[in-house]
């Protein structure tokens, strides 16, 4: 069965919150899957760490869960909706690992890294990602956030405005700041990279 014919036998994200909210796991399951990736990406990319992400995004299908109820079609598509509650979790996530650096109690424990066929290849995209990671650190949360949410998110200005609570204008400033500073970014470690090699 093709994977739009099998999204309709499901429901939109819509009846799929209905669902959830007369207490429906089924419908829990089918949004999770239809949405948890995406969620998850954006948490990590925002977050810097995929075991952070994953706590966030069983946060927020624990909020669904429980909130389902509360969610109005008239002031907001479902996936919307989604990334409020995630972008809000992350900020939270944020502020929790803030206080446990504070106190000392961070985690030093790293991911272990992927196996490659090609280790060359292999150290060349960590380092990329690692020099874009470190970009998105430096961009202040608005921007960071604005730009995750776009690249990541995948969702317009309008969307994004309606996530952050700010105006689409506000919104279009965030993500040409964000990109103009992320591009100086790479620009100044692609001309270190050259300097060392010469």
């Amino acid at each position: 069965m093709p994977a739009a014919v099998r999204d309709e036998a499901v429901g939109g994200d819509e009846e799929l919150l209905a669902r959830i909210a007369a207490g429906s796991q089924a419908a829990l399951s089918a949004l999770m899957a239809r949405h948890g990736r995406g969620l998850r990406t954006f948490a990590a990319r925002y977050l810097g760490h995929a075991a952070d992400a994953e706590d966030v995004v069983q946060e927020v299908f624990v909020t669904v869960w429980k909130q389902a109820a509360r969610f109005d079609p008239g002031r907001a598509r479902a996936s919307t909706w989604l990334y409020r509650i995630t972008a809000n979790r992350c900020i939270d996530q944020r502020r929790r690992r803030a206080l446990r650096n504070f106190f000392g109690l961070a985690d030093i424990a790293e991911e272990p890294a992927a196996p490659e066929a090609n280790a060359e290849t292999a150290t060349a995209a960590r380092q990329e990602l690692a020099i874009v990671r470190d970009g998105l650190s430096r961009l202040p949360e608005r921007q960071r956030m604005a730009l995750l949410l776009r690249a990541v998110g995948e969702l317009d200005i309008a969307a994004i405005a309606e996530v952050m609570g700010a105006s689409a204008g506000s919104v279009e400033q965030l993500l040409v700041r964000g990109r103009r500073a992320l591009r100086d970014h790479l620009a100044d470690a692609a001309a270190g990279r050259e300097r060392k090699s010469s």
